[in-house]
């Protein structure tokens, strides 16, 4: 395991990187060569963002990031973490889906517009703002197929309707560990046999991407026996993770209907005895691409989590998870701090990297024509 940095290493990364254009005044696009720009551009498609906000305007750095970083999708929460406030992105039905419409209306390309909503603990669609129950993932696989099937087709609705085009959810850990304090105690797991959460979340995935919605498994290479939760710090299951919890992937993968798959930043020594899986070559590379022959986007869990930002800089997280196979990076602004300018400062590390030769450009344009490839198969549904 690696020595744990602090948090204070994560803000002066991207102070550095503010500063890395010279005496902190950032280029404008102008001064890029057309390639150049063109690079900046795919490396904003590769970026999955979170903001505050019930409405957008001209003068909100998420139109901003939209318009002239070409960022490939946003997140949306209920709750800002870091104000411990609400509401963030959600308040009503009628608001939800004029922010996403608008949202669609200043990009070039299809924005991807993600949530989290699997039901039950999981869930930014709350009744009080007018939305039906959802039940959990562990309620609906109790109740049977029919109630599985009936809670993706309402929850595939209302995505459709609200205008949000990704849902981070099904999730497919097993349940090994009841008392994992993130899946097994919070309920989000279809069950503790592999073959049943493969039967649900398959019920989940077609019922969402009939309706135009991307679904997407989690947490690779699985969470569930877990006893430690990610958004703290170190997970390791080096010593409670079993192959079986891969089954729900090898099998939905064989059904080539899985378009996105997201990673866990646990510690698993019995496949990188180095790096977290999000970080890790081995994991995605070459057990998800290679070995289950997944070839969709793969998305990183949200990078301010605590068993990231705790252990590594921003700018190794930014590296090694491209490095390793990452298509899309996950970045919330939903943690312990919001940052107006994450979306610039990610853009020009990710840039740097490419220009100094520690990342090789190549890694760029074949993840971007991963999220190109997604966006035209939601397109034409």
């Amino acid at each position: 395991m690696r020595r744990a940095t602090t948090t204070i290493g994560f803000a002066v990364c991207l102070l550095i990187c503010s500063l890395w254009t010279g005496c902190g005044r950032a280029q404008s696009a102008a001064e890029y060569s057309k390639e150049d720009r063109a690079l900046r551009a795919e490396i904003g498609q590769l970026l999955m963002v979170g903001f505050r906000g019930t409405e957008i305007n001209d003068t909100m750095h998420i139109v901003r990031d939209i318009k002239d970083y070409h960022i490939g999708g946003v997140i949306l929460f209920e709750y800002d973490v870091p104000s411990q406030s609400r509401p963030r992105n959600i308040s009503s039905r009628k608001q939800l889906t004029k922010l996403c419409h608008d949202l669609q209306r200043q990009s070039e390309t299809p924005l991807l517009i993600g949530i989290d909503q699997e039901g039950g603990k999981v869930n930014r669609l709350k009744e009080h703002y007018g939305f039906p129950p959802f039940l959990s993932a562990q309620q609906m696989a109790k109740e049977g197929n029919q109630s599985v099937r009936r809670q993706a087709a309402l929850t595939a609705k209302t995505l459709q309707q609200a205008g949000i085009n990704v849902d981070f959810a099904p999730c497919v850990d097993v349940n090994v560990n009841p008392d994992c304090p993130i899946i097994g105690k919070l309920g989000r797991s279809f069950g503790s046999d592999a073959r049943r959460v493969s039967e649900c979340a398959s019920l989940w995935v077609n019922e969402l991407q009939r309706c135009g919605v991307a679904a997407c498994l989690k947490h690779f290479p699985g969470h569930g026996s877990s006893q430690e939760d990610t958004h703290q710090g170190v997970a390791d299951v080096s010593d409670s993770w079993s192959a079986i919890e891969l089954d729900p992937y090898r099998r939905l993968i064989a059904d080539d209907e899985v378009l996105m798959i997201m990673t866990t930043h646990v510690f698993n020594a019995q496949i990188d005895s180095v790096y977290p899986a999000t970080l890790s070559k081995a994991t995605l590379s070459g057990l998800l691409r290679d070995s289950l022959h997944y070839e969709g986007v793969i998305i990183t869990d949200d990078l301010a989590m605590g068993a990231m930002t705790k252990v590594y800089s921003y700018e190794e997280m930014l590296l090694r998870s491209l490095e390793a196979g990452a298509d899309m990076l996950c970045i919330s602004n939903n943690g312990s701090q919001y940052q107006r300018d994450i979306v610039p400062q990610t853009v020009d590390l990710i840039f740097r990297l490419v220009k100094e030769g520690r990342l090789d450009e190549s890694r760029i344009h074949e993840s971007a024509a991963r999220v190109e490839q997604l966006k035209k198969r939601l397109s034409a549904r």
